[in-house]
């Protein structure tokens, strides 16, 4: 009967899976331990009565649930988790095969609507042990990512908490289908700590990692360090014009004495500062102007076709032997006077509604050009 159970009927044991040091017991510590104790003040008989669980935003923390029954018959038992936390922090399960999944797939699962239930569904298990037998529970924790940085913490005097408690309390039940008894006939107590993951106290002596003050005290300095030395892992991406800021385009343009065009495209123009270099090698010559125009407008180089003719950017010279009978072609070659000298034709053949501003393209062909030159401007849909 429900009646005759009592706190010696069950037990129940809480083993987190991850004990950090800054909350270990004296024995696994040793003298370090002993000094930590002396600067918190934190009596060791009440860490071991006292579970402490220690969570870091935005990571899933495990803890192992042990319940056994000490009675001569199968029990059933309903496990239930109360704290001064938010109960969307935690999650009871009893596979412990998988992971929980925390947020909106966990309320899919749940078939009550209401927050109460919800609650309810999340943070209460009804089980059954066999007699003289354990049972293994999973509790997960996660909090929030932002549970340091976000809104309701930055408000003014408002206290951020980080230490919360929590109770499990283990009820009797008659039979699954019955609920629970009013009182609990077991209850463990439990510390949970919200702390944040902090990589520079494996820098420090082993007596100054276990205290915890100093944990939160170097971690202010993490957090103001830690984006100056995450932008010397990526300073090759700000060094490389298809990845810089945008703030950053005109320094690296300066480096390689390279003009803005600011009627270009941004994209253009990292593509061009990049290459600059490579057009300043071929300026004033027939791959030096097509390579530019390549850059721009996307269109092929064509280096493996043969006749100038039949390339996408065709650059040619309007040169012949004039107009000679019986070797001229009349349409096709022959030429009165033997073409203007230092002229080009610069032939272009885009696809439609392909966005070309053409009075660009004049501008690209001037500033490469030999001054000297003249040339004549085609562009033409395929």
């Amino acid at each position: 009967m429900v009646s005759m159970l009592t706190s010696k009927s069950v037990s129940l044991h809480i083993s987190p899976m991850h004990i950090p040091q800054t909350t270990a017991s004296k024995n696994d510590l040793g003298k370090g331990s002993a000094l930590r104790d002396r600067v918190l003040g934190e009596a060791t008989g009440d860490l071991q009565q006292q579970p402490k669980i220690v969570v870091h935003p935005g990571e899933l923390c495990q803890v192992a649930l042990e319940i056994k029954n000490w009675e001569s018959q199968p029990q059933h038992f309903t496990l239930k988790l109360e704290g001064a936390f938010p109960l969307k922090w935690c999650q009871l399960q009893t596979d412990v095969e998988n992971a929980p999944q925390f947020g909106i797939d966990l309320r899919k699962s749940v078939a009550q609507t209401s927050d109460t239930s919800m609650e309810a569904a999340i943070n209460s298990v009804t089980l059954e042990v066999a007699a003289k037998k354990s049972r293994h529970i999973d509790l997960w924790f996660l909090i929030p990512d932002d549970f340091f940085e976000g809104q309701d913490t930055l408000q003014q005097n408002k206290e951020n908490k980080l230490d919360f408690r929590g109770c499990l309390s283990i009820y009797a039940n008659q039979n699954a289908n019955q609920g629970s008894s009013s009182h609990p006939i077991q209850e463990s107590n439990f510390e949970l700590n919200v702390r944040p993951r902090s990589t520079y106290t494996t820098f420090l002596p082993t007596v100054y990692q276990e205290v915890d003050y100093i944990h939160r005290f170097i971690k202010i300095f993490e957090q103001a360090f830690d984006p100056v030395v995450n932008s010397f892992t990526s300073m090759w991406a700000h060094l490389d014009p298809l990845t810089a800021p945008q703030a950053l385009l005109p320094f690296l343009a300066h480096w390689v004495d390279w003009s803005i065009d600011v009627e270009l495209d941004l994209t253009y123009q990292r593509r061009l500062i990049r290459r600059a270099v490579e057009i300043y090698r071929y300026r004033g010559t027939r791959k030096g102007l097509r390579f530019y125009l390549h850059l721009y407008t996307g269109l092929p180089l064509d280096e493996h076709v043969e006749r100038e003719e039949d390339k996408a950017i065709a650059i040619t010279e309007p040169f012949g032997q004039g107009c000679l009978f019986g070797l001229a072609h009349i349409g096709e070659d022959a030429i009165i006077g033997g073409g203007k000298a230092y002229h080009f034709d610069v032939r272009l053949r885009i696809q439609p509604n392909s966005p070309i501003d053409e009075q660009l393209i004049r501008r690209i062909i001037d500033r490469e050009k030999p001054a000297f030159c003249s040339y004549s401007l085609r562009i033409e849909t395929d």
